[in-house]
């Protein structure tokens, strides 16, 4: 069933993409106020040969500032996890690209590969959200090729700490008691002011009609904080979890969501499985994101991972009827 499962993705995700190639510009949402600027990058449906890019250690499969192709396109918002990077699922926003899809992830400041300063700061879990939505108004305004965006088919997919943000994104809120037990015995001005004030407005994006949330951190959520969540939900959790994330709260969010998610959980895996597969020079330097489960091709599982969010995006934003 697995394999026929995996075929048939495979299948939808090939006829999708061979009218087009994987797009690539860089992108900065401007500073605003007290908000910083967000760096990034687009991925999109492009009619020209793609070619190889080398960005730091990362090898990408695309065509650098080439045109927009096609019309009323979905877009899917990115989020990465603790300390990562706006590169680290480019293998998914190749695939969404090649497949019809605009993919846009950007660097959350202050939580970043190459910008840490903040990432155990409290106000990083209330900033997160926010920087979501200002980069789908980012997209759907100011972004030259915004006309060619439906802005009533807005996903986003989000790993670890960004499994959270999207959740979050969605409508999903903070729990008090979980807060509260996470500030315990800990004397940091930003625990101080948990303890001391009510929980922090968040802000939600009612223009996200999908989600894919794989290995989300869920330590300050709780049952009672997905009553308004109402997009539907691709869930993923690995067998082993990790950086902070258990099988078990994984498989607790299931639960807690108003609607049953379409649940995967991937046997042998860790939590940066969901990774996309490191170059060489990465698998050396950082053996704690790279190195993987003996027995576990994280190559070959990303391939159906890929299919996968692919199928159910089209679903959910691209054969689903407009809003």
């Amino acid at each position: 069933m697995i394999r026929i499962r995996f075929a048939l993705a495979a299948i939808v995700g090939l006829a999708a993409s061979l009218a087009h190639a994987a797009g690539f510009q860089r992108i900065e949402v401007p500073a605003s106020g007290v908000l910083p600027l967000l760096k990034g990058a687009v991925w999109y449906p492009c009619a020209e040969p793609t070619s190889d890019l080398k960005l730091g250690p990362f090898v990408l499969s695309v065509t650098k500032d080439c045109p927009v192709t096609g019309e009323k396109l979905p877009l899917v918002v990115i989020s990465h996890g603790r300390t990562g990077s706006y590169l680290g699922h480019r293998d998914t926003a190749e695939a969404l690209a090649n497949a019809g899809f605009v993919v846009v992830a950007v660097n959350h400041p202050g939580d970043n590969a190459t910008d840490k300063g903040r990432t155990d700061d409290f106000g990083v879990f209330v900033e997160r959200p926010t920087d979501v939505k200002r980069v789908v108004d980012f997209m759907l305004g100011a972004w030259p090729d915004a006309a060619k965006i439906d802005a009533g088919r807005v996903g986003i997919f989000g790993f670890s700490r960004g499994g959270y943000t999207g959740l979050v994104a969605i409508g999903a809120t903070l729990s008090s008691s979980k807060l509260r037990t996470l500030c315990e015995g800990v004397g940091r001005p930003d625990c101080d002011e948990v303890r001391n004030a009510p929980l922090p407005k968040l802000v939600h994006d009612p223009r996200i009609k999908a989600a894919v949330i794989a290995d989300p951190f869920g330590g300050l959520l709780a049952a009672d904080s997905f009553s308004d969540v109402r997009a539907p939900v691709q869930l993923w959790a690995s067998e082993h979890g990790g950086d902070g994330v258990s099988p078990e709260n994984v498989a607790a969010i299931a639960s807690w969501l108003p609607a049953k998610p379409e649940f995967h959980s991937v046997p042998n895996s860790q939590h940066f499985a969901f990774l996309a597969p490191c170059p060489e020079d990465l698998a050396k330097s950082a053996p704690e994101i790279c190195a993987d489960a003996p027995g576990f091709d994280r190559a070959a599982f990303h391939q159906q991972f890929n299919a996968d969010v692919l199928a159910f995006f089209r679903a959910h934003l691209m054969d689903a009827q407009p809003h």
